[in-house]
């Protein structure tokens, strides 16, 4: 199932082995990595195989994080979409996570939101989820604002593989009523 689905700026579908280079210069900098569990990327090869562990997960889960394209260059400038947990994370399982990642240079331009608002829409409309999940480091602030402009409420703070993780949630009525 390739999900093509258009903002104002963006387009969102499934990633493709071509997009291999942009996600290298994104997941290669260790900025990007400053707030989440892995390292940066050392080459393509690994990119390759993280696009092949997501084409997994489409065909699987039907979902899995989408390429974010911006429509006036047509370059992929990061990923954002839902992911399907099948296993035990702070309690929950068998849920869908929102889950966002962009190039440095795309930071601060509001496509965070704007993938996030579709993919939103998206999750409790077409897939009629009734929670959709998030996590972010606590000292991630700028993630945080985003989840928080979005309506996700922060239900708790808790121990992640040794790390300290902010778990939020939306509902589908608080989104519907929101919108």
């Amino acid at each position: 199932m390739d999900i093509f689905i258009e903002t104002e700026r963006l387009i969102l579908r499934e990633l493709e082995y071509t997009d291999q280079s942009d996600l290298f210069e994104m997941d290669s900098d260790p900025q990007v990595h400053l707030y989440i569990e892995n390292s940066p990327v050392k080459s393509i090869d690994e990119i390759t195989k993280v696009i092949a562990m997501l084409k997994k997960q489409y065909a699987e889960n039907g979902i899995a994080r989408w390429a974010v394209v911006d429509k006036l260059t047509n370059e992929c400038i990061g990923w954002a979409g839902l992911k399907y947990f099948r296993e035990h994370l702070n309690n929950h399982v068998n849920f869908y996570e929102l889950g966002y990642r962009f190039k440095r240079k795309h930071w601060g331009k509001g496509f965070a939101t704007e993938a996030s608002t579709t993919i939103l829409d998206y999750g409790f409309k077409t897939l009629n989820v009734d929670k959709i999940y998030a996590i972010t480091d606590p000292k991630n602030l700028k993630s945080k604002k985003v989840l928080t402009k979005l309506g996700f409420d922060l239900q708790k703070t808790f121990d992640y593989e040794g790390d300290l993780t902010d778990w939020f949630e939306i509902s589908r009525t608080s989104w519907l009523n929101k919108s």
